[in-house]
């Protein structure tokens, strides 16, 4: 063994450090007091409704993975059969569903320890709501470097390939399956729970708020049940996959894309192990600094924790450059990435933000109605997508010129996407910090517990749409960086990319071949939107007739004397999700298959094309005008134009329900289609290579 196999152990140790520290949070959480017997009884609900929900998800997932794992052995290398990326396949899948469900699991256990807590320390809330969420940021980027590192060692054993590159690009290559399992659960877990919580939202908030004039959360509304889990399921378990998926897929193609530039150094490959074991152990520093503070606000807490990891990561950048591949360029080109990511951030920060020009005009708008206020938040949801792309393609030319350009910068393009993964697990922890506290505030309100906890829960709820909003800024630069080092591994393995030239290839865009793939690929992005959205649409109009049939009749629920059928909405919602979920992802699959095995390598490299450029543009635009919608709501609620029960009220609501399935559903859900498509082409590769019906 030599010293590349040393310094790799790095990334499984500090895998496994991570999951001790999540096992030491998981206990401390669950010794904080629940509070009331109400306050227990209503978080049961939402647990066993968001565990019913998995349970089922899960099971139709593994139908997939069993169909998809046959298709892989015998047809990935025909006529070979191909055991070992099936076998990558299933694990990477297996992973992700894991990291998900134990995330979501001590998430819906700290949001009633949160609640309580606030009743008494508003501080502490604040504490145990973002350790509850820390479980699922630590919990995805230690079992997906802890994934990769056993199908490294266990694959690098059977070809005895410790020694030798190109045996070592093979493993890399069966490794691919990994990230393919990841994207396929990911996918179904973010659309799937996108669809549920989206739903149960609408139906909550169009019959609840403005129909029977009743608060958010009140327990009286049939759907209330529905939406807190949907938090759950949606933006913990579907989020906690998406980045689980992102951050695997660029591990594993960036260790390949080492292996083609090791002239650069033997230790290129295994840089992006090393990297993101810093980032762990970084994450870790950053989890423990975030508490409550007497005089700092929230946020101010929680950027403590965002900048503790982004220094530690740079530091760890730095020295990490320096000492394996002996290239301060190539820490350029990885601060670059993390610079990205705070850029974007911040425009996402402008066009949602509630104290921001947009957000106010367009609550102004609400003022004219609903149509005014939708126009306002489309013009301002359209303009918002122009800038997160101008900085991706900054990036992208920065880190390419700064690191010689050539084939050498299409390394440093991959140092930028690993910049941007280096702070996967705050990021992370602070979205999951989001649902459990809109949880705790939901479990405040039906408890009756209101009062008790002021306003400390709501502060914190807001808090948490701010880190949610950076969190799905953050996936989808993160989309577009790594969109292009997958697209640089696919045209190596098919061979269109000839590293010993150390020439980029030609692809002729005046080939009808080449406008077939790249008209296909960027329509794909829309397809897949429609029917993501339809499908919410679909669900939630079963909700809404659902919620307006019990409060017709089950007598007394408006008046508070019966009980609302909380199952029966649960129910809707789970049924409708899983159903739903199905067609829009087998469309990454399929269309990548077919145009290649059509028209072969050069127009399934074009459609890689087309897609990534459509999902860079509209996933920023679904996300932020559906954020954007959602803070002229609370505007509005805040007492602004009129305040709550008002005729602009009312239309703000209804503009946050158009905006709902666009940023919950759509948006978040195109960064995970991007990554199965991509996948998808690296993994049948081979077989598209043999068999070109037009060539």
């Amino acid at each position: 063994m030599d010293k590349v196999f040393y310094i790799s152990l790095i990334a499984p140790i500090f895998g496994i450090i991570g999951m001790l520290i999540v096992a030491y949070i998981t206990w401390r959480i669950s010794k904080e007091a629940p509070g009331t017997q109400r306050m227990q009884e209503i978080a049961g609900y939402i647990q066993e409704g968001a565990r019913a929900f998995l349970k089922r998800q899960y099971i139709t997932i593994i139908y997939f993975i069993v169909i998809l794992s046959i298709l892989i052995i015998f047809f990935t290398k025909w006529p070979e059969l191909n055991f070992l990326s099936a076998f990558s396949f299933i694990f990477g899948a297996f992973l992700s569903l894991l990291a998900a469900y134990i995330g979501m699991n001590v998430a819906v256990k700290a949001n009633v320890r949160t609640a309580n807590a606030a009743r008494k320390s508003p501080s502490k809330a604040l504490t145990i709501a973002f350790k509850g969420g820390a479980v699922m940021g630590i919990s995805v980027v230690s079992l997906s470097l802890i994934g990769i590192s056993i199908l490294y060692y266990l694959y690098s054993f059977i070809f005895h390939s410790f020694e030798d590159l190109e045996k070592t690009l093979n493993v890399l290559e069966y490794i691919v399956g990994f990230g393919f399992g990841a994207s396929l659960a990911a996918l179904f877990a973010q659309l799937g729970g996108g669809i549920y919580t989206k739903a149960a939202d609408i139906g909550a908030d169009l019959v609840g708020k403005v129909e029977a004039k009743i608060p958010e959360d009140d327990p009286r509304n049939p759907a209330v049940i529905a939406d807190q889990v949907g938090d759950n399921v949606g933006d913990c378990a579907g989020r906690g996959a998406d980045l689980f998926e992102s951050f695997s897929d660029n591990i594993i193609c960036a260790m390949i894309l080492g292996i083609l530039f090791a002239k650069l150094s033997k230790f290129a490959f295994i840089f992006p192990l090393v990297t993101q074991a810093i980032g762990i152990i970084a994450t870790i520093a950053g989890v423990f600094l975030v508490r409550g503070y007497k005089k700092l606000s929230p946020i101010m807490s929680v950027n403590i924790g965002f900048f503790t990891t982004g220094i530690i990561c740079a530091i760890g950048f730095y020295f990490a450059s320096i000492t394996l591949l002996g290239k301060i360029e190539i820490f350029y080109a990885a601060l670059s990435g993390l610079i990205a990511s705070l850029l974007v951030g911040i425009v996402t920060q402008y066009y949602t933000g509630s104290g921001m020009r947009p957000v106010k005009k367009i609550a102004e708008s609400s003022q004219r109605g609903v149509a005014i206020n939708i126009i306002f938040g489309l013009a301002y949801g359209l303009q918002s997508a122009f800038f997160p792309v101008i900085i991706i393609a900054a990036v992208i030319a920065f880190s390419y010129y700064i690191t010689g350009g050539r084939l050498q910068g299409l390394y440093g393009i991959a140092a930028a996407t690993l910049g941007i993964l280096s702070t996967t697990g705050i990021i992370m922890s602070s979205d999951t910090f989001g649902p459990i506290s809109d949880n705790a505030d939901g479990i405040a309100e039906m408890s009756g517990m209101k009062k008790e906890v002021g306003k400390s829960l709501e502060t914190l709820d807001a808090v948490g749409n701010t880190t949610k909003a950076l969190t799905k800024s953050y996936a989808m630069t993160c989309a577009g960086l790594s969109a292009v080092v997958i697209f640089v591994t696919y045209l190596r393995i098919t061979g269109i990319l000839d590293i010993d030239s150390n020439i980029l290839p030609i692809i002729n865009v005046a080939n009808p071949k080449i406008l077939v793939g790249l008209f296909i690929g960027g329509a794909l992005p829309f397809l897949f939107s429609a029917l993501a959205i339809g499908a919410t649409g679909t669900t939630a109009f079963q909700m809404v007739d659902e919620v307006r049939r019990q409060f017709r009749e089950i007598k007394g629920i408006l008046e508070g004397k019966a009980k609302p059928d909380y199952a029966r909405c649960v129910d809707i919602a789970t049924k409708n999700a899983l159903k739903k979920m199905v067609l829009p992802s087998f469309i990454a699959i399929i269309f990548p298959i077919a145009i290649g095995l059509t028209f072969g390598k050069e127009s399934l490299g074009a459609l890689l094309l087309g897609q990534t450029l459509s999902v860079i543009v509209l996933a920023p635009f679904f996300i932020n005008v559906g954020g954007a919608w959602d803070n002229a709501k609370k505007y509005i609620e805040a007492g602004n134009f009129g305040g709550e029960g008002t005729e602009s009220h009312a239309a703000a609501v209804e503009g946050d329900t158009v905006g709902d399935p666009l940023k919950d559903v759509a948006g978040p859900s195109l960064h995970i289609f991007t990554k199965l498509i991509n996948m998808t082409a690296l993994l049948f590769a081979p077989i598209i290579i043999k068999f070109t019906l037009f060539p």
